[in-house]
């Protein structure tokens, strides 16, 4: 099998959407939203539990709500992939019902565009673990200092601010960037990717 362009980049250039990538990107975002759905009855009021003494700490599951942005990013390559996914996500979250109403749209707008801010520095050309991790980081600090601060964490000292962001950092170059990257791995595994940047990439290394 031959390619016309490096595998690792989207097919036709980042700007030429196809169909499949608006349905692959719909499909992920529903997934995530269920999924995020269940983490929240499931396990999110036990995590509260568990920081109930040190609530800075609960920032550590940031990295959760970044996935979509990372996975759909990684997945198609495009720009606004991140966005629309994690957005995708959200409104899924959102109509399933969770405990912060539909202000996790807001959170998802925040989060995908940190994936699209590190994504476009770099042209839509770099695809590397590294861009997910930055990716990670990009996104938990613009959820955390541009929204949480000032909307759920006004009790907060500034010391326990920084710790939150600092929880959120380590969250959201773990989980979200170096969890999502494996994601993406995984998934190319499995074939289901091959009408993708991840997929075609792995059928020309076993070329």
């Amino acid at each position: 099998m031959t390619f016309k362009q490096p595998p690792h980049l989207a097919i036709g250039g980042p700007w030429k959407w196809r169909s499949v990538d608006l349905v692959t990107l719909a499909l992920l975002g529903v997934a995530f939203g269920v999924a995020f759905w269940g983490w929240d009855i499931a396990c999110y009021p036990a995590i509260e539990a568990a920081f109930a003494v040190f609530p800075p700490g609960a920032s550590i599951t940031v990295g959760v709500w970044v996935l979509p942005a990372i996975v759909g990013a990684l997945v198609v390559r495009r720009p606004g992939a991140a966005l629309l996914c994690e957005l995708l996500a959200a409104s899924v979250e959102a109509l399933l019902g969770n405990k912060w109403g539909l202000n996790v749209m807001l959170s998802g707008a925040l989060q995908g565009l940190g994936m699209e801010i590190a994504v476009a520095f770099l042209l839509w050309r770099q695809w590397r673990v590294a861009i997910a991790i930055l990716g990670g980081l990009l996104a938990a600090t613009l959820e955390i200092a541009a929204y949480e601060w000032w909307v759920y964490q006004t009790e907060y000292s500034w010391t326990q601010r920084f710790i939150s962001l600092g929880f959120g950092l380590i969250s959201g170059a773990l989980v979200a960037g170096l969890g999502g990257w494996a994601l993406m791995k995984a998934l190319a595994a499995t074939g289901a990717l091959d009408a993708f940047p991840p997929g075609r990439a792995r059928l020309a290394a076993r070329a």
